[in-house]
Protein backbone atom coordinates (compact mmCIF):
# COMPACT_ATOMS: atom_id res chain seq x y z
CA UNK A 1 0.00 0.00 0.00
CA UNK A 2 1.94 3.51 -1.14
CA UNK A 3 1.00 6.79 0.23
CA UNK A 4 1.52 10.04 -1.50
CA UNK A 5 4.76 11.70 -0.33
CA UNK A 6 2.95 14.71 -1.23
CA UNK A 7 1.03 14.54 2.00
CA UNK A 8 1.56 16.80 5.05
CA UNK A 9 3.22 15.56 7.65
CA UNK A 10 1.62 15.43 10.95
CA UNK A 11 3.49 17.50 13.72
CA UNK A 12 3.69 18.02 16.95
CA UNK A 13 2.07 21.49 17.29
CA UNK A 14 -0.43 19.98 15.22
CA UNK A 15 -1.25 17.28 17.68
CA UNK A 16 -1.60 20.17 20.29
CA UNK A 17 -4.10 22.15 18.20
CA UNK A 18 -6.11 19.20 17.66
CA UNK A 19 -7.04 19.18 20.95
CA UNK A 20 -7.95 23.37 20.56
CA UNK A 21 -10.21 22.44 17.62
CA UNK A 22 -12.21 19.49 19.65
CA UNK A 23 -10.61 17.03 17.37
CA UNK A 24 -9.94 13.72 18.29
CA UNK A 25 -6.12 12.05 18.02
CA UNK A 26 -6.29 8.53 17.05
CA UNK A 27 -3.17 6.59 17.86
CA UNK A 28 -2.12 3.14 17.07
CA UNK A 29 1.34 0.76 17.74
CA UNK A 30 3.59 -0.65 14.76
CA UNK A 31 7.23 -2.01 15.34
CA UNK A 32 8.08 -3.06 11.52
CA UNK A 33 7.32 -1.34 7.62
CA UNK A 34 4.75 -3.37 6.71
CA UNK A 35 2.70 -2.68 9.55
CA UNK A 36 3.43 1.03 9.27
CA UNK A 37 2.84 1.32 5.77
CA UNK A 38 -0.40 -0.14 6.12
CA UNK A 39 -1.52 2.50 9.35
CA UNK A 40 0.21 5.39 7.99
CA UNK A 41 -2.35 5.18 4.42
CA UNK A 42 -5.47 4.98 7.24
CA UNK A 43 -5.30 7.95 8.37
CA UNK A 44 -4.08 7.42 11.35
CA UNK A 45 -2.50 10.29 13.30
CA UNK A 46 0.19 9.19 15.83
CA UNK A 47 2.39 5.59 14.98
CA UNK A 48 3.74 4.59 18.10
CA UNK A 49 6.50 2.18 18.18
CA UNK A 50 5.76 1.01 22.13
CA UNK A 51 7.77 -1.13 24.34
CA UNK A 52 5.05 -3.19 24.25
CA UNK A 53 6.76 -4.91 21.47
CA UNK A 54 8.87 -6.68 23.70
CA UNK A 55 5.92 -9.08 24.98
CA UNK A 56 4.21 -9.18 21.35
CA UNK A 57 7.50 -9.37 18.90
CA UNK A 58 9.63 -10.80 21.32
CA UNK A 59 7.40 -12.96 23.24
CA UNK A 60 8.49 -11.50 26.89
CA UNK A 61 5.75 -11.72 29.79
CA UNK A 62 6.22 -7.55 30.35
CA UNK A 63 7.66 -4.76 28.90
CA UNK A 64 10.85 -4.65 31.34
CA UNK A 65 12.97 -6.19 29.03
CA UNK A 66 12.99 -4.94 26.01
CA UNK A 67 16.22 -2.89 25.18
CA UNK A 68 17.61 -0.01 23.59
CA UNK A 69 19.40 -1.32 20.48
CA UNK A 70 15.72 -3.18 19.60
CA UNK A 71 13.64 -0.29 19.95
CA UNK A 72 15.71 1.62 17.51
CA UNK A 73 15.77 -1.29 15.27
CA UNK A 74 11.75 -1.23 15.50
CA UNK A 75 11.65 2.63 15.19
CA UNK A 76 14.21 2.62 12.50
CA UNK A 77 12.15 -0.23 10.51
CA UNK A 78 8.94 1.58 11.69
CA UNK A 79 9.82 5.32 9.70
CA UNK A 80 10.91 3.46 6.32
CA UNK A 81 7.29 3.65 5.57
CA UNK A 82 5.94 6.33 7.52
CA UNK A 83 4.90 9.35 5.50
CA UNK A 84 2.69 11.56 7.17
CA UNK A 85 1.61 10.44 10.88
CA UNK A 86 3.71 11.72 13.82
CA UNK A 87 6.30 9.03 14.78
CA UNK A 88 6.64 8.36 18.28
CA UNK A 89 8.59 5.72 19.85
CA UNK A 90 8.39 4.29 23.64
CA UNK A 91 11.62 4.98 25.79
CA UNK A 92 12.46 1.58 27.06
CA UNK A 93 13.08 0.86 31.04
CA UNK A 94 16.52 1.75 32.43
CA UNK A 95 17.25 4.56 28.86
CA UNK A 96 15.78 7.27 31.03
CA UNK A 97 15.62 6.61 34.72
CA UNK A 98 18.86 6.74 36.10
CA UNK A 99 20.05 10.21 35.20
CA UNK A 100 19.20 13.33 32.94
CA UNK A 101 22.27 13.30 31.02
CA UNK A 102 21.23 9.28 30.23
CA UNK A 103 18.00 9.98 28.97
CA UNK A 104 19.13 12.71 26.83
CA UNK A 105 21.89 10.68 25.51
CA UNK A 106 19.42 8.21 24.52
CA UNK A 107 16.43 10.13 23.42
CA UNK A 108 18.48 11.96 21.16
CA UNK A 109 19.08 8.18 19.45
CA UNK A 110 15.64 8.04 18.74
CA UNK A 111 15.66 11.09 16.73
CA UNK A 112 19.13 11.19 15.40
CA UNK A 113 19.70 7.54 14.59
CA UNK A 114 16.02 5.88 14.00
CA UNK A 115 14.05 9.09 12.84
CA UNK A 116 11.44 9.52 16.00
CA UNK A 117 9.75 12.92 16.06
CA UNK A 118 8.95 12.38 19.61
CA UNK A 119 9.37 10.21 22.47
CA UNK A 120 7.19 9.16 25.50
CA UNK A 121 8.10 8.52 28.95
CA UNK A 122 6.35 6.91 31.73
CA UNK A 123 5.76 8.63 35.50
CA UNK A 124 4.79 11.97 36.48
CA UNK A 125 6.36 14.72 39.06
CA UNK A 126 9.69 12.16 39.44
CA UNK A 127 10.82 12.61 35.89
CA UNK A 128 9.62 16.41 35.02
CA UNK A 129 12.77 17.47 35.44
CA UNK A 130 14.08 15.09 32.70
CA UNK A 131 11.11 15.81 30.45
CA UNK A 132 11.87 19.58 31.01
CA UNK A 133 15.50 19.20 30.22
CA UNK A 134 14.42 16.71 26.94
CA UNK A 135 11.90 19.42 25.74
CA UNK A 136 14.64 22.25 26.88
CA UNK A 137 16.89 20.64 24.16
CA UNK A 138 13.98 20.42 21.34
CA UNK A 139 13.28 16.68 21.76
CA UNK A 140 9.40 16.49 22.09
CA UNK A 141 8.27 14.27 24.66
CA UNK A 142 4.87 12.48 25.36
CA UNK A 143 4.13 11.48 28.79
CA UNK A 144 2.40 8.48 30.57
CA UNK A 145 0.96 8.22 33.71
CA UNK A 146 -1.67 6.24 35.74
CA UNK A 147 -0.92 2.53 34.96
CA UNK A 148 2.53 2.83 34.02
CA UNK A 149 4.01 -1.19 32.82
CA UNK A 150 7.72 -0.45 33.52
CA UNK A 151 6.52 0.04 37.34
CA UNK A 152 4.51 -2.77 36.86
CA UNK A 153 6.20 -4.69 39.74
CA UNK A 154 5.56 -1.62 42.39
CA UNK A 155 1.85 -2.01 41.21
CA UNK A 156 1.63 -5.70 41.87
CA UNK A 157 0.55 -5.83 38.44
CA UNK A 158 -1.89 -4.43 36.01
CA UNK A 159 -5.03 -2.85 38.30
CA UNK A 160 -6.84 0.25 38.14
CA UNK A 161 -4.85 3.19 38.96
CA UNK A 162 -6.64 6.31 40.56
CA UNK A 163 -9.54 4.49 42.29
CA UNK A 164 -8.73 5.81 45.67
CA UNK A 165 -9.03 10.08 46.02
CA UNK A 166 -5.11 9.95 47.25
CA UNK A 167 -3.93 8.05 44.43
CA UNK A 168 -6.06 10.38 42.06
CA UNK A 169 -5.17 13.46 43.55
CA UNK A 170 -1.16 12.36 43.14
CA UNK A 171 -2.07 11.70 39.03
CA UNK A 172 -3.73 14.87 38.59
CA UNK A 173 -0.56 16.49 40.06
CA UNK A 174 1.18 14.53 37.84
CA UNK A 175 -0.38 15.39 34.43
CA UNK A 176 -0.33 19.37 35.44
CA UNK A 177 3.58 18.77 36.13
CA UNK A 178 4.18 17.39 33.01
CA UNK A 179 2.32 19.99 31.14
CA UNK A 180 4.92 22.52 32.67
CA UNK A 181 7.36 20.50 31.76
CA UNK A 182 7.06 20.42 28.36
CA UNK A 183 4.94 17.38 27.30
CA UNK A 184 2.95 17.79 24.30
CA UNK A 185 0.44 15.00 25.02
CA UNK A 186 0.17 12.46 28.10
CA UNK A 187 -0.88 9.06 28.04
CA UNK A 188 -3.72 8.24 30.32
CA UNK A 189 -3.77 4.41 31.19
CA UNK A 190 -6.01 2.50 32.87
CA UNK A 191 -7.86 5.10 34.85
CA UNK A 192 -11.36 5.85 36.06
CA UNK A 193 -13.18 7.69 33.25
CA UNK A 194 -14.11 10.55 35.50
CA UNK A 195 -10.76 11.14 36.85
CA UNK A 196 -9.24 10.91 32.71
CA UNK A 197 -12.41 13.68 32.27
CA UNK A 198 -11.21 16.09 35.42
CA UNK A 199 -7.01 15.99 34.05
CA UNK A 200 -8.43 16.08 30.36
CA UNK A 201 -10.22 19.09 30.68
CA UNK A 202 -7.36 20.50 33.53
CA UNK A 203 -4.67 20.33 30.67
CA UNK A 204 -3.96 22.49 27.67
CA UNK A 205 -2.55 19.68 26.00
CA UNK A 206 -3.92 16.63 24.65
CA UNK A 207 -4.67 13.33 26.82
CA UNK A 208 -4.48 9.74 24.89
CA UNK A 209 -6.54 7.77 26.67
CA UNK A 210 -5.96 3.67 27.07
CA UNK A 211 -8.32 2.05 29.63
CA UNK A 212 -9.48 5.48 30.54
CA UNK A 213 -12.76 5.97 29.20
CA UNK A 214 -13.90 8.66 26.21
CA UNK A 215 -13.23 11.57 27.37
CA UNK A 216 -9.44 11.45 26.24
CA UNK A 217 -8.71 14.02 23.68
CA UNK A 218 -7.32 10.65 22.19
CA UNK A 219 -7.05 6.96 22.30
CA UNK A 220 -4.60 4.79 21.77
CA UNK A 221 -4.33 0.45 21.26
CA UNK A 222 -1.68 -1.83 20.97
CA UNK A 223 -2.52 -2.77 17.30
CA UNK A 224 -2.10 -6.82 17.71
CA UNK A 225 -4.60 -6.66 20.40
CA UNK A 226 -7.08 -4.78 18.28
CA UNK A 227 -6.55 -6.68 15.48
CA UNK A 228 -6.73 -10.12 17.40
CA UNK A 229 -3.30 -11.28 16.65
CA UNK A 230 -2.10 -11.37 20.60
CA UNK A 231 -4.63 -13.65 22.89
CA UNK A 232 -2.37 -13.95 25.83
CA UNK A 233 -5.04 -11.38 27.08
CA UNK A 234 -7.95 -9.32 26.49
CA UNK A 235 -8.44 -6.54 28.78
CA UNK A 236 -11.78 -5.11 29.07
CA UNK A 237 -10.99 -1.45 27.30
CA UNK A 238 -9.74 -3.95 23.88
CA UNK A 239 -11.93 -3.56 20.78
CA UNK A 240 -11.42 -6.12 18.49
CA UNK A 241 -11.64 -4.72 15.05
CA UNK A 242 -10.64 -8.31 13.56
CA UNK A 243 -9.84 -11.72 14.95
CA UNK A 244 -6.83 -12.11 12.43
CA UNK A 245 -5.11 -14.56 14.56
CA UNK A 246 -7.75 -16.97 13.67
CA UNK A 247 -7.93 -16.37 9.83
CA UNK A 248 -4.30 -16.73 10.69
CA UNK A 249 -4.30 -19.95 11.54
CA UNK A 250 -6.89 -20.98 8.94
CA UNK A 251 -4.83 -20.68 6.57
CA UNK A 252 -1.40 -21.77 7.85
CA UNK A 253 -3.72 -24.72 8.18
CA UNK A 254 -4.91 -25.18 4.90
CA UNK A 255 -1.38 -24.52 3.16
CA UNK A 256 -0.12 -27.23 5.39
CA UNK A 257 -2.55 -29.93 4.36
CA UNK A 258 -2.34 -28.61 0.77
CA UNK A 259 1.43 -29.04 1.27
CA UNK A 260 1.27 -32.83 2.79
CA UNK A 261 -1.48 -33.73 0.39
CA UNK A 262 0.44 -32.99 -3.04
CA UNK A 263 -2.57 -29.77 -3.51
CA UNK A 264 0.23 -27.10 -3.77
CA UNK A 265 1.93 -26.28 -5.90
CA UNK A 266 -0.73 -26.56 -9.02
CA UNK A 267 0.24 -26.66 -12.37
CA UNK A 268 -0.88 -22.87 -13.19
CA UNK A 269 1.29 -21.69 -10.20
CA UNK A 270 4.45 -23.82 -11.58
CA UNK A 271 6.98 -23.16 -14.76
Amino acid sequence: MSVNKKIKRTTVPAIVEMKRQGRRIAVLTAYDALMASILDASGIDIILVGDSAGMVMGGHENTLAVTMDEMLLYTRSVRRSVNRALLVADMPFLSYQTSIPEAVKNAGRFLQEAGAEAVKLEGGRAIAPTVRRLTELGIPVMGHIGLTPQSVHSFGGYGLQGGEKARADELKKDALALQEAGAFSIVLEKIPAALAKEISASLSIPTIGIGAGPHCDGQVLVSHDMLGLYDKFKPKFVRRYAEMGKEMMEAFIRYVEDVKEGNFPAEDESY
